[in-house]
């Protein structure tokens, strides 16, 4: 038998899984459409931790996928959302041990924002290094500040 850690976060996802389904259901009885992405959010088991910052020029969105290679990682951007998803496989237990503490999720996670409306869609990068998925969103010309110097008569 494994341990499993209790983990609030998961119980608050169950609870917003359920939520969307009965959503889900809802709207089909009258012939609304559902989301196609949002079925990556409910077979969603965990979330990476997530930083996002802005400078002057860019958005940068850093998250923590340890133990993940890059090719298990898939970046979409999709009508104003960038989504991230993939899956951690789960390390086999050998016969001559067992587990006393497991506190790392295994499974499929996704993580989905909404980006503003004035950035260079075209240019948005990614990178992978060391466990650590970095993407920079490039702000549109129209939203970076402008310093206006302004004479003194």
């Amino acid at each position: 038998m494994s341990l499993v850690k209790w983990n609030p976060e998961r119980e608050l996802l169950n609870i917003e899984r359920e939520f969307n389904k009965l959503f889900s259901s809802f709207g089909s009885h009258f012939g609304l459409s559902s989301n196609n992405e949002e079925s990556g959010y409910e077979n969603a088991v965990w979330t990476p931790l997530t930083d996002i910052a802005e400078d002057k020029d860019t958005y940068i969105i850093k998250l923590d996928l340890p133990g993940i290679s890059k090719s298990d990682v898939k970046i979409s951007f999709i009508d104003g959302q960038l989504n991230i998803s993939g899956e951690r496989k789960q390390e086999k237990e050998s016969k001559d041990s067992k587990y006393h503490r497991v506190e790392r999720s295994f499974g499929k996670y996704y993580r989905s924002f909404a980006l503003p409306q004035q950035i260079k869609e075209d240019q948005i990068d990614a990178e992978f290094k060391d466990g650590q998925l970095t993407i920079v969103v490039p702000k549109a010309e129209e939203v970076k500040p402008k310093e206006i110097e302004i004479k003194i008569k």
